[in-house]
């Protein structure tokens, strides 16, 4: 990649408003879910409960036949996937929880007019997979993950370093959950374990990326009022906290996009080719690598020079105001 020095700091305010353009939708997005579903996002039947049909059809039909089957019968979003049970191949479909037996038996007639004849074994009525119980102890434990990378960030690096860096994790969840938000309310997208699983993946991704960055910019902040040529001016200054961080940036600039563009190939190429029932946890990673890369990037660091920015004008304030 050829070098490029890109001067992140002095557009920042470019970097914040797309970010804020992503954002406010979704929380509008999140806040709308709020009032129509009772939840942040449209909650799917792991959440929700719902029933679980096996049938063993005489010819193997195609999924996406079944899907179309169940969404044109009023069970959108329902799960379709393929099983092996005492050797035979089965077709089990989890739908919403199907308390109306006219309904089910609509489902069966269409069923064996388009896919053949089936025989049924088992009809099951099950309870939401993660309940409030669970739901509450997950949140628990994202929270004390925070509080344990606070620590951790601080340790390593300084306070400011660590709230800068939640500071951007926070923006990659609401940035994936706001556009979840937005695909359940316009596109009927529903969220089940997976999206969970995506959630916590994204983290993971978004925090190394932007420790990576921060690292350098620790080891760069040595060089902080060494003398540099302006390239503007072709006067000599003192180098600034935000030349520092530009610098680092960009020496991790092709590390980071090299980094993020193989995983973006690899589930790219998972959402087109892969099936069905992980199209919707493939997206919800895409989104939330792009979302990590982009704020580690343009964001953490952008974050932590306009804190010290704002720390250095209030310490030269005090003098005056003794």
């Amino acid at each position: 990649m050829k070098k490029v020095h890109i001067d992140l700091i002095k557009y920042r305010s470019i970097w914040f408003g797309i970010s804020l353009a992503i954002l406010i939708p979704g929380l509008i997005g999140i806040v709308m879910c709020c009032i129509k579903f009772g939840a942040p996002l449209k909650p799917g039947i792991d959440f929700t409960g719902g029933s679980i049909l096996q049938y063993q059809f005489e010819k193997q039909p195609n999924l996406d036949q079944v899907r179309v089957i169940l969404d044109r019968d009023g069970l959108p979003g329902s799960q379709v996937q393929q099983a092996f049970i005492s050797n035979n191949e089965v077709i089990v479909m989890r739908t919403k929880a199907l308390d109306d037996e006219s309904l089910k038996r609509k489902i069966d007639a269409d069923l064996t007019k388009e896919l053949g004849p089936f025989k049924t074994l088992s009809v099951d009525k099950v309870s939401g997979t993660i309940g409030p119980e669970l739901l509450q102890n997950g949140l628990l434990a994202l929270f004390i993950t925070f509080g344990a990378m606070v620590c951790y960030i601080s340790w390593r690096f300084m306070p400011d370093y660590a709230v800068c860096a939640i500071v951007a994790l926070f923006h990659d969840v609401l940035a994936l959950c706001g556009i979840f938000a937005l695909f359940g309310l316009f596109l009927g997208t529903e969220i089940d374990s997976l999206f969970i699983s995506a959630i916590l993946t994204v983290i993971g991704f978004s925090v190394h990326d932007t420790i990576v960055v921060f690292d350098r910019i620790r080891e760069n902040a040595k060089y902080v009022g060494s003398k540099v040529i302006d390239p503007a001016t072709g006067q000599e200054r003192k180098k600034t906290f935000g030349d520092i961080a530009n610098d680092s940036v960009n020496q991790t600039l092709a590390r980071s996009i090299y980094t993020s563009l193989t995983v973006i190939i690899t589930l790219t190429a998972l959402y087109v080719l892969g099936g069905t029932t992980t199209r919707d946890f493939v997206l919800a990673m895409l989104i939330g690598i792009i979302s990590g890369t982009y704020s580690s990037i343009f964001n953490a660091s952008c974050l932590l020079v306009l804190w010290r920015e704002i720390k250095q004008r209030s310490r030269s304030k005090q003098p005056s105001l003794a």
